[in-house]
């Protein structure tokens, strides 16, 4: 099983990234897709997930600003940021779960920075 997050890079505040998660060796539709970021010398944080069946939820800061979505046909959950923030600046980790079997994996993250 793999989840490939890529996208990240160095943006100015204010500018816009689109974050990927793309999955194989997994039945992906059947996942809950979540992204998740770790600021330095903070703990890993909740951004956004989508579930299954489309339902979305988003962290207090992020809402309005970043829209979470899933391609079932390629496998690939994103993550789109706009109006970023340097205080967005962080690794970001996606997440693929199934919670009735006991599933649960992680990609390896990619790094955004927001510059002010």
């Amino acid at each position: 099983v793999q989840l490939q997050a890529s996208g990240g890079g160095l943006v100015q505040a204010g500018g816009s990234l689109r974050l990927s998660c793309a999955a194989s060796q997994i039945m992906f539709s059947y996942y809950d897709m979540g992204w998740y970021r770790q600021a330095p010398g903070k703990q890993r944080e909740l951004v956004a997930s989508i579930s299954s069946s489309g339902n979305t939820n988003y962290d207090d800061s992020v809402k309005g600003r970043f829209t979470i979505s899933r391609d079932n046909a390629k496998n690939t959950a994103y993550l789109h940021m706009n109006n970023l923030k340097p205080e967005d600046t962080a690794v970001y980790y996606c997440n693929g779960r199934r919670v009735n079997i006991g599933l649960n994996f992680w990609g390896q993250g990619t790094l955004v920075t927001v510059s002010s």
